[in-house]
């Protein structure tokens, strides 16, 4: 599966990263991150609230545009490696300089340059500014603001991200008012944790992509407004059974989905957090719902088609896929 060519939509940067790459920065400035790691090197965790603390505890390491540049260099070099031809990140202003916008700035200048070596060996890459939801909404306001001030060539999205039982999408009303009136694309995590009535509340902010969404698959009037309106799922199968919001591969509605039209897109989520690989995802629904060539690349045309990007680049990737 890795030679076959992929579009991942849903990777969030820090949850990229791989443990060794964390312990190394970490050992570099003498940071201790005991409690961490598992016996084998894996990050450990027994729920999501842990497994949230860990990932922030993680991404707390990271500290200025140096350590995010070296960062995005390792993890599109494993996207390379898997086949992902075009990658859309999730990267938080919260985490890339407490939500300051010089900060922000620094921290997109240093990334953008790693993207664009990356872009000539045949990665292309796009950040989603993503707002965390646990922190509110004020801190949501100035993540738009960082957003909308460096839409452009590389930054090209606005995401929700975290915790979704805190508050409700229309607390974000005016974080995704600001990025609509600067063009950027809009996502938002839903339908992961919540029912349907919460991947309602993010189409109801513009959200033309649900990350995740998979529990759409409780009301069929949703599946079928889904599928009308071509919203894209960004879902990320391997996530979902680590996490419990799934027994298994089997019981996972994906396929369900696909069959009543509406347009599922696979991605990894936070990959080494859940052993997976975009490869192994590919691989495991081979395995589980028989998909093959005809399946992935209808997936992916259909990810090319909601990207967040230009369209010479949407076009050059939709002739890749074919």
């Amino acid at each position: 599966m890795k030679t076959m060519k992929k579009i991942e939509l849903h990777l969030h940067l820090e949850g990229a990263a791989p443990p060794g790459f964390i312990r190394g920065l970490a050992a570099e400035k003498r940071q201790d991150l005991g409690g961490l790691f598992d016996d084998r090197g894996a990050y450990a965790y027994r729920s999501f609230a842990e497994f949230l603390r860990v990932y922030e505890a993680a991404t707390g390491v990271l500290s200025g545009p140096a350590d995010y540049a070296r960062l995005l260099s390792a993890v599109l070099s494993e996207c390379g490696e898997q086949g992902a031809i075009y990658v859309e990140l999730f990267i938080s202003p919260d985490f890339c300089g407490g939500g300051d916008l010089s900060a922000w700035r620094d921290h997109v200048a240093a990334m953008e340059e790693v993207a664009r070596a990356y872009a000539l060996s045949g990665v292309e890459s796009r950040a989603v500014a993503t707002c965390i939801r646990h922190y509110g909404p004020d801190r949501a306001r100035r993540s738009a603001i960082c957003a909308a001030e460096t839409a452009g060539a590389w930054v090209s999205g606005l995401g929700l991200a975290g915790a979704e039982d805190s508050g409700q999408p229309s607390d974000f009303a005016w974080a995704f008012d600001c990025a609509r009136e600067a063009g950027l694309g809009l996502t938002v995590h839903a339908g992961e944790w919540r029912g349907p009535e919460s991947i309602r509340g993010a189409l109801d902010l513009g959200a033309t992509r649900i990350g995740h969404g998979i529990r759409a698959i409780e009301d069929a009037t949703l599946v079928r407004d889904l599928a009308d309106r071509g919203v894209t799922l960004e879902v990320c199968p391997g996530s979902n059974v680590a996490l419990g919001v799934v027994a298994d591969w089997k019981s996972h509605p994906i396929a369900r989905l696909a069959d009543a039209g509406v347009r599922v897109t696979v991605s990894t989520d936070d990959p080494p957090f859940f052993h997976t690989t975009l490869s192994r995802e590919y691989e495991m629904l081979a395995e589980t719902f028989g998909w093959a060539e005809t399946e992935f690349r209808q997936m992916n045309l259909w990810a090319a088609e909601a990207a967040f990007c230009d369209p010479e680049t949407r076009d050059r990737l939709k002739k890749e896929l074919t």
